[in-house]
């Protein structure tokens, strides 16, 4: 008995779970759709409930005491005229209904009722007349409320003649309750207005704060101060403050590795001098080999350290780097090939950005025959496409690739100082643009490197 009970419940919990899923897909995503909804959906609650409870429940009433009067007024000028049947009586029934009831009164000869006319969709007078006229009229009657719009024709078989009766709708319908919807609609619009600026102004501080948080990710400068609610103007002023410390720490360590490389530098020129002081020997010339490429590592792990954070971003052409990499690729006899879609300046660091493009070509240049460069501006996404037909990277090793001092020795070495921070140092500098660096298969079938930037 125990178990049954959670398995019963399983069912309904499954359901839910699915409503509540597919309700999650279809609910706006933005906080401004989102907080429109929170706003509009308990106005069009309260007034659809205000509506049916009230409105529609007074609507009722007021037509049925309406329906009832007009009901009377029929069964009194029926009892009249059966109690004065006579010809000359008709005018005064004719004259008493027009001038004190407002229903005109025609006498028609003896002749069957017409068939009930069709219910219209909305019968609340058709039913409620109806139903009055029955419980004060002991003849029979017919009614037709659609006919004429504005006059409700009621007929009564007399023993004689058929009596006619043609009333105003008001008379017998509460006919101005439109009135209420009409300004109920009105008012809600205005609020749903009055809403709407309001949320955009306060929707406003949260997008240029989202802006700024953006730009600064992508390493460009981007004028910002904090405005809107208090909650707003708390984020915006941390934002601020981690902007400032985080410049504040890169500017401790470019100092710092500006006085690292030039101490670095120092040494490093006291041993050339002292090489070239000695002479050359085979083995001086060995020495100033190991020298060099001690020099050229040292720039390498400076630059990683450094990642050219203090470079200013500017409108750089990007298909002219690219031309300057295809010429760089075929001086060295090798063969290449670019093409360029779409806008061609792009907000970047100059420096930096050319530098991680010429890590991957220069990587590619190693170990290909072929390169081509491919690129594409849509407006929203900078794509660059480098293509060798080199030995490539094997699939399970291409993210190992980018770690720094990681060497493939099977395949590729990505510095050709062996420092192995050729990619480490492109992923750097792309990701402090914003974007990335990715490696998959190639279609001429070496490795392709894939960098997306937002533009």
């Amino acid at each position: 008995m125990t178990s049954a009970l959670p398995a019963a419940l399983d069912a309904p919990r499954q359901l839910w779970r699915r409503f509540a899923g597919w309700l999650h897909e279809r609910m706006p995503k933005g906080l401004y759709a989102r907080s429109l909804l929170i706003v509009i959906l308990p106005i069009v609650l309260l007034q659809s409930a205000v509506a049916y409870f009230f409105m529609e429940r007074h609507w009722q009433a007021v037509t049925s005491r309406l329906s009832a009067a007009v009901a009377r007024d029929v069964a009194a000028l029926t009892d009249f005229y059966e109690a004065f049947p006579k010809d000359e009586h008709r005018d005064i029934i004719q004259r008493i209904a027009g001038e004190d009831l407002s229903i005109d009164v025609h006498f028609l000869p003896k002749e069957p009722l017409p068939p009930p006319a069709a219910k219209p969709f909305f019968s609340l007078l058709d039913h409620t007349l109806s139903r009055e006229l029955s419980l004060r009229l002991q003849r029979p009657f017919w009614i037709d409320t659609v006919g004429r719009s504005n006059i409700v024709e009621i007929r009564v078989a007399l023993d004689d003649s058929v009596m006619r009766l043609l009333a105003h709708r008001t008379q017998a319908y509460a006919s101005n309750s439109e009135i209420f919807f009409i300004w109920t609609v009105i008012a809600s619009l205005v609020i749903i207005a009055i809403a709407t600026s309001f949320l955009r102004n306060q929707i406003r501080p949260i997008l240029r704060l989202a802006r700024a948080a953006e730009e600064f990710g992508k390493g460009r400068e981007v004028a910002f101060s904090p405005r809107g609610a208090r909650e707003v103007r708390q984020a915006g002023a941390a934002f601020l403050e981690m902007k400032r410390r985080v410049e504040r720490a890169m500017e401790q360590r470019t100092t710092m590795l500006n006085g690292v490389s030039h101490d670095l530098r120092t040494i490093i020129t006291r041993f050339k001098l002292s090489l070239a002081l000695i002479g050359e020997t085979a083995e001086t010339n060995e020495l100033k080999k190991d020298v060099d490429e001690m020099e050229r590592m040292v720039e390498a792990y400076l630059a990683f350290a450094r990642g050219d954070g203090g470079e200013a971003t500017a409108e750089t052409d990007v298909a002219a780097i690219l031309d300057e990499l295809k010429t760089d690729t075929e001086r060295r006899g090798l063969g290449a090939q670019t093409s360029f879609a779409g806008r061609r300046q792009v907000a970047v660091r100059p420096a930096a950005f050319r530098r991680c493009l010429a890590n991957l070509v220069g990587n590619a240049q190693r170990y290909a025959k072929n390169i081509s460069l491919t690129a594409v501006n849509d407006g929203h996404m900078l794509t660059i496409h480098i293509d060798d037909d080199g030995p490539g990277i094997p699939v399970e090793r291409r993210e190992d690739a980018f770690r720094p001092f990681y060497r493939l020795d099977e395949s590729r070495n990505q510095d050709e100082s062996h420092s192995g921070l050729g990619l480490a140092i492109a992923r750097d500098i792309m990701r402090s643009h914003g974007g990335e660096v990715t490696l998959e298969g190639s279609p001429l079938g070496g490795l392709r490197a894939t960098v997306t930037l937002p533009v």
